[in-house]
């Protein structure tokens, strides 16, 4: 029972840390899907090391944790 539990805790610690490895032109990749999906159209989407994060809203971290991606409405966007 103890081993049991052990692992289930373990999974649940692991499951976050495991998702952070995601490539960030992977998860990019799906970013732009779910905007495309929603109807989005001029949008950048900028993958920056967590250091360089000054603009842009924080949409996504890969790479471990040390890289973020970042979105900014296009000026197009903005003039509508």
């Amino acid at each position: 029972m103890r081993g049991l539990i052990a692992i289930v805790v373990l999974t649940l610690v692991a499951a976050p840390a495991m998702a952070q490895k995601k490539s960030c032109e992977e998860l990019k990749s799906e970013i732009e899907a779910k905007l495309k999906a929603n109807g989005v159209k001029a949008y950048t989407l900028t993958i920056v090391p967590n250091a360089d994060v000054k603009d842009g809203k924080v949409v996504g971290s890969c790479d471990g944790g040390t890289k973020k991606i970042t979105y900014a409405r296009s000026k197009a966007a903005s003039m509508k």
